[in-house]
């Protein structure tokens, strides 16, 4: 069984960083995409950010390019996110995913994922 969990969350000024850490247990033959997705309050679920863990190719979403940096872990075969510029907006409970499979373009629906988890608080004061 694989387990997923954040670390890294807090409360921080607009303008400040951020850095997110995702350790995964039970996944040293699985090496699929790995994303970080965020619910900001009141509102769905939404993609952040994704890796390929196989060749290191990225994806992000609009909200958060250039401002936002993913990239692997190997001694916790885990995620990393990189939170720069921070914004009121950006203030979510974020979480990590592991998905079913590899790919250069790692899939942006939270469908397509199938670990989660429990989930880090990110709060960005104005």
């Amino acid at each position: 069984q694989v387990q997923l969990v954040e670390s890294g969350g807090g409360l921080v000024q607009a303008g400040g960083s951020l850095r997110l850490s995702c350790a995964a247990s039970g996944r040293a033959f699985i090496n699929y995409n790995m994303a970080w997705f965020r619910q900001p309050p009141g509102k769905e679920r939404e993609f952040v950010t994704a890796i390929d863990w196989n060749i290191g190719s990225t994806r992000y979403a609009d909200a958060v390019k250039g401002r936002f940096t993913i990239s692997r872990d190997d001694v916790k075969n885990g995620v990393y996110l990189q939170m720069n510029s921070l914004k009121p907006e950006d203030t979510a409970v974020y979480y990590c995913a592991l998905g079913y499979s590899s790919g250069p373009i790692a899939p942006m629906s939270t469908a397509a994922y199938r670990y989660w988890g429990q989930g880090t608080q990110v709060t960005v004061s104005s």
